[in-house]
């Protein structure tokens, strides 16, 4: 059974850090695209990073040169390094999942974990 599971979420203050790790159920890194969402109050779920299964990267653009994904092959394990938070990075993180092509959507994501709050005060 695939299965996601996020954790490090917290509450910070402007300017702080935090890093995310997803633990999954032995996805092939090569194979799988992964990614980190994230959902805001009365906002639609949007991606801020993304891992494919090349190894390439890439970041939305209110994310770029602050968070920094990674991914630990042996530990099953997905990261978001966040560092310069701020209150707009507030919300629910998910981390996600789907064979092949990286969709830049949520809808094109295959499974997901249950998600973790992170919430930056100013």
């Amino acid at each position: 059974q695939v299965q996601l599971a996020e954790s490090g979420g917290g509450s910070v203050q402007a300017g702080g850090s935090l890093r995310l790790s997803c633990a999954d159920s032995g996805f092939t890194y090569t194979v799988y695209c992964m990614a980190w969402f994230r959902q805001a109050p009365g906002k639609e779920r949007e991606r801020v990073a993304r891992i494919g299964s090349d190894g390439g990267k890439r970041y939305a653009e209110s994310v770029q040169g602050r968070f920094t994904i990674s991914r630990d092959n042996a530990k099953n394990t997905l990261y978001l390094q966040m560092n310069t938070l701020k209150p707009e990075d507030t919300g629910i993180y998910y981390c996600a999942a789907v064979r092949g092509y990286c969709a830049v959507d949520a809808a094109g994501f295959t499974f997901w974990g249950q998600g973790t709050q992170v919430t930056v005060s100013s």
